[in-house]
């Protein structure tokens, strides 16, 4: 059912006949193929790459690929076409005249990316960071590229020079596969292709941080056996609970993973966490034929199993704007928590391929389709939840009794775990617990405890912190003490930082800022530094102060001097008194907009950092020069837009990408309603910072006849 790539075939070939074996395992041998094949043969004839294969094997392997996602000849075709036009005097009107003008349409996108690289991405002897004109290159591709195949074809291509980039230079690797995680990883991701977004993570993640993929590599070794065994045992209780009710064997199917070895790594960097300590680690997929048998499916789990409410989302009734459609949810089963998804094989086929299932599956032909998100690549927020709820768990619940090695007896609330247990003997034993023995067996700090266990702690010389496992204690002992130890974390990363805001305004070293808070009595305010901008403001004036009584010529220090100016970036505002040239996203922690961030100062431009990021804290202990940063508050205005647009090819993404410009973020969209020979009808939801309609439709009547607009928000006193 999984609609993956045989990965390991794809690498271990390496001659022109396997290749081409390969491509006609996933897609028929028409005269248009055999045509462009002997085409590519010719133009890449005496061509080699890094390794000492013959180059044609890329693009044949390439379009193997293609093949294998979207089954569309058009696309195979421009696959192994697509280096031709660079390397051969044939030209794209050549190119059309022998297949058609889908296959040089793509052809040409395909260069034209070539062309936009060029342009945008820093050459590879340049010490500027990568990250920054990848970004920049990311944004001309979605914005400039019209047909959603060319984007397809490129990833494919990509995928492949990822797989063999072991024959580069380490410069290059590093180079290529920072490019990859940048520009193509989060375009796979939008695009819906999430198997190939995250082989593409993967391959980069392993050429970026080989020591981090080297620590989950020895944890899932080491812990291998203790994976499956829960997996299995997990599976084969939620076949019999299903079968018990009311399916058949031929109704479902059950899959089962480990999360992938990035996403473990960025969960890791963006709470703070070992691996020991993610929730989600285990996996559980389960397809059944209709929707409604999601909710049943849903329904079973939860009773059987103790759900994590914080952890429930429902993308079957609220899909994802790319199209996926799942019911997620995290549940307890004994010694560990599973993640649970729910799908239909429909949804399951979407959730895989993403776009690429309009060819595969749906279409079968050659007709390009726009897609209105792709103009909008930006990670999505995630809610923040509430912690209020210290004291109903143990109030309104069953009790168990549990016993120390001793004999002791400790009362807790039914569903409490042995931290729960732990906190219960001293709160320092929970503080420093490292793991347990229940019953005389090893088992996880999160296992499930019942009457009569009889628990043993054992702990370690230091505070270990635990944010990410507050939801999963029952008791408020150790919710209450596990929040504490995090805030006390959180304060001391943001004393540490408004040192280091402060000492780049002043341009003085860490400890005389230091001791400028002693001096000024504002010591108990360092760690609000750098969440509130009034206290900084006022702080910065203070010291200048302070700094004046001690020269000569005090008076004269001009207050423009420290004056902090904003710097407006998309979502964010950034604060400081030297130039800010722009702010970038690293990849090590892809903050989340409303997640708590920091800011670096490196060669003018403000790099962002997740608060709790272990590359953030380094950087912080080294004193790294940082300035004020935080989430611009913006309120949206939703808009209803029904516009007749001319029946043309590319008129769409021509509308997508001036709304983008206007910078409107599209919700929905539904194209073909009604068509006529010269005209389409479009309909779509959209949010904008812009509140007056009038001004909107004047913009909106330049691309097409407006039918009907109004604001979805005010929906009577906007009609227009």
């Amino acid at each position: 059912m999984n609609n993956t790539l045989d990965i390991e075939s794809i690498t271990r070939i390496n001659d022109v006949e396997g290749a081409i074996g390969h491509l006609y395992k996933h897609i028929s041998s028409s005269p248009a193929v055999q045509n462009a094949l002997a085409l590519a043969q010719h133009a890449h004839d005496n061509q080699f790459r890094k390794s000492g294969e013959p180059y044609i094997i890329h693009p044949v392997l390439v379009a193997s690929i293609v093949a294998n996602i979207t089954g569309d000849e058009a696309m195979v075709i421009a696959a192994l076409l697509h280096d031709v036009v660079e390397d051969t005097h044939i030209g794209i009107d050549q190119i059309e005249q022998d297949y058609g003008s889908d296959v040089a349409h793509l052809v040409e996108g395909l260069t034209k990316i070539d062309t936009i690289r060029d342009a945008q991405l820093i050459p590879s002897n340049s010490d500027e960071k990568l990250v920054v004109s990848a970004l920049s290159f990311r944004k001309m591709l979605v914005a400039s590229i019209e047909d959603v195949r060319v984007l397809v074809v490129k990833l494919c291509d990509r995928l492949h020079n990822m797989l063999t980039l072991s024959a580069l230079t380490p410069a290059k690797q590093h180079r290529i596969a920072e490019e990859t995680l940048v520009v193509y990883a989060p375009i796979a991701s939008r695009l819906g292709i999430s198997f190939l977004k995250n082989l593409l993570e993967d391959l980069s993640f392993q050429y970026l941080f080989n020591e981090e993929k080297q620590a989950i590599d020895m944890y899932m070794e080491e812990n291998f056996r203790s994976i499956n065994a829960r997996l299995s045992d997990f599976c084969e209780k939620l076949t019999k609970m299903m079968l018990e009710n009311g399916f058949n064997e031929e109704d479902f199917e059950i899959l089962s993973r480990v999360k992938h070895h990035y996403s473990i790594y960025l969960k890791m960097q963006r709470k703070g966490i070992s691996i020991d300590e993610i929730l989600d680690l285990l996996a559980v997929r389960i397809l059944v034929k209709k929707p409604i048998d999601c909710y049943r499916v849903l329904g079973l789990v939860h009773l059987n199993f103790q759900p994590l409410s914080s952890r429930f989302k429902d993308y079957i009734a609220i899909p994802k704007e790319n199209g996926y459609q799942t019911l997620h949810t995290s549940v307890f089963d004994s010694t560990a928590i599973f993640e649970v998804q729910i799908r239909t094989y429909e949804m399951h086929k979407t959730a895989e391929l993403g776009v690429a299932a309009h060819w595969k599956y749906k279409s079968g032909g050659n007709n390009p389709i726009s897609l209105d998100w792709l103009h909008n690549l930006q990670y999505q927020n995630e809610s923040v939840e509430a912690f209020y709820e210290l004291i109903k768990n143990d109030l309104f619940s069953d009790d168990i009794s549990v016993f120390s090695p001793k004999g002791k007896s400790f009362t807790l609330p039914r569903g409490a775990v042995a931290l729960d247990f732990a906190y219960a003997v001293h709160t320092e034993i929970g503080d420093t617990a490292e793991g347990c023995l229940i019953n005389k067996e090893k088992a996880s700090l999160l296992s499930e405890l019942h009457n009569g266990d009889i628990v043993k702690i054992t702990t370690g010389p230091k505070k270990i912190n635990r944010c990410s496992w507050i939801d999963a204690v029952k008791t408020s002992r150790a919710k209450t003490s596990m929040r504490t130890n995090c805030n006390q974390r959180i304060r001391t990363i943001d004393t540490e930082t408004g040192i280091n805001i402060l000492s780049l305004i002043f341009n003085t070293d860490p400890v005389r800022v230091d001791e400028l808070f002693v001096q000024t009595h504002l010591e108990d305010q360092r760690h609000r530094v750098p969440n509130e901008l009034d206290l900084l403001k006022e702080t910065v004036n203070r010291f200048s102060q302070e700094l004046g009584e001690n020269k000569r010529f005090g008076a004269f220090l001009s207050r423009n001097r420290y004056r902090l100016k904003p710097y407006l970036f998309a979502s964010l505002e950034v604060y400081s008194n030297t130039n800010v040239s722009d702010a970038v996203f690293d990849y090590c922690c892809h903050p989340k907009t409303g997640d708590e961030i920091v800011a670096f100062m490196q060669e003018g431009k403000a790099h962002i950092h997740h608060k709790m990021c272990k590359h953030a804290s380094v950087l912080i202990e080294k004193r790294t020069p940082m300035v004020f940063v935080r989430w611009k508050a913006q309120h949206y205005f939703r808009y209803h837009l029904i516009i007749s647009m001319q029946s043309a090819q590319g008129s769409l993404a021509d509308l997508l990408t001036y709304m983008a410009k206007m910078g409107a973020d599209i919700n929905s969209i539904e194209l073909g309603k009604e068509k006529s020979e010269h005209t389409q009808y479009c309909e779509m939801e959209f949010q904008t910072l812009e509140a007056d309609i009038n001004r909107l439709r004047s913009k909106l009547e330049k691309k097409g006849k407006i039918i009907q607009f109004f604001r979805t928000d005010d929906a009577y006193r906007n009609q227009g």
